[in-house]
């Protein structure tokens, strides 16, 4: 099946703030056909990758790398907020645009010297998926490569996120 999917994304002007287009992906989740277009286009481009789990980022990532993790037989990495898992966890802080924030992945979920596919819904300045790469690095697994549904790449976020390469469904340029 093939689709266009920009049909299937909101565009919110003036969200979080006066000035930002917001990409919406929650009617991509609304509507079954969209959806299951995505978890079958990221099939489709790993099922013959070397992939031994997908980590993903709270909260829409989860929602894209669980049916992507049943469908290839694999486990799911959650990486949450801080405070959020209560086992032993390796953390990381990052830069937000006027802020830092925190997250978080359990030590005895990373799978060491295994390769790890990064996700999320969506890919804007990078600064997320960089800290969550280096926290599985740390953890002592391979990140080969990171998947987004939607990529900004007018953010920059391939500088931040070199040398690895990203993947995405869907690229808006402004």
């Amino acid at each position: 099946m093939s689709l266009n999917l920009d049909d299937y994304i909101r565009k919110v002007p003036d969200f979080p703030k006066k000035g930002i287009l917001f990409y919406d992906i929650t009617s991509i989740l609304a509507t079954p056909a969209a959806f299951k277009y995505c978890i079958d286009k990221m099939v489709e481009l790993y099922k013959d990758k070397e992939i031994d789990a997908i980590a993903a980022i709270e909260a829409r990532g989860f929602l894209f790398a669980a049916p992507f993790a049943v469908a290839m037989n694999i486990p799911i990495i959650p990486v949450r907020k801080k405070g959020k898992l209560p086992g032993v966890t390796l953390s990381k802080k990052y830069d937000l645009e006027y802020a830092q924030a925190e997250i978080e992945v359990h030590l005895a979920d990373i799978p060491k010297g295994k390769r790890i596919l990064l996700s999320d819904d969506l890919i804007a300045t990078g600064g997320t998926l960089n800290a969550a790469r280096s926290l599985l690095t740390e953890g002592g697994s391979i990140v080969p490569e990171i998947f987004g549904i939607v990529g900004l790449p007018f953010l920059n976020y391939k500088n931040i996120l070199d040398p690895t390469p990203v993947v995405t469904l869907i690229d808006y340029h402004e």
